[in-house]
């Protein structure tokens, strides 16, 4: 692996570990992350159909995988769909190949960007950073992990309420103060 790929990598793992765990965004992502079992791979893609290939590769990867192993991964794609409006726009493209026969149902995909924007919301408003991540990334996941994770999780679908409200509380000044440390 190279530096740049080293380098992405930790700054991603800074991101989830302060971000996705520390503001608990995500409760279940520090138990995979505690266990060692997620796969963080940079893609080298500089087209959108490179970026599929490398999608197809780390979809058949992390189906063929034991979960005990490897349970998500996070594909980083630096060089690509940089522009979150042309990233959007691939997410389709995205959802297709994990719904591709070969998959069984059993994957889907995820989605991070550092200009990540819900609709409805303003590009600075601070809701947006629950997804923002320092690189755009899809984040494959296996359907059964993610059925385990919300039947032990109860209430679920407020997860998305209560992170606006914890990121409305710690507001951009903590945002950033959250990575200067």
């Amino acid at each position: 692996m190279n530096s740049d790929n080293e380098t992405i990598i930790k700054e991603t793992k800074t991101w989830l570990e302060k971000a996705v765990i520390g503001l608990n965004l995500c409760p279940f992502a520090k138990a995979v992350q505690v266990k060692d079992r997620i796969r963080y791979v940079v893609s080298s893609a500089t087209t959108e159909e490179d970026l599929l290939a490398d999608l197809l590769d780390e979809l058949r990867y992390l189906y063929d995988s034991d979960p005990d192993l490897v349970d998500t991964t996070l594909l980083i794609h630096p060089a690509v769909l940089t522009d979150f409006l042309d990233y959007n726009d691939f997410l389709d493209v995205a959802d297709a190949a994990a719904a591709e026969p070969e998959f069984d149902d059993q994957l889907q995909v995820a989605s991070f960007h550092p200009q990540f924007q819900f609709a409805g919301t303003a590009t600075d408003d601070i809701e947006n950073y629950t997804n923002r991540s320092p690189y755009p990334m899809l984040h494959l996941l296996r359907e059964d992990s993610v059925a385990r994770a919300v039947a032990a999780f109860p209430e679920a679908e407020q997860i998305y309420e209560k992170n606006k409200a914890t990121l409305r509380e710690l507001g951009h000044g903590g945002w950033q103060r959250l990575f200067a440390a």
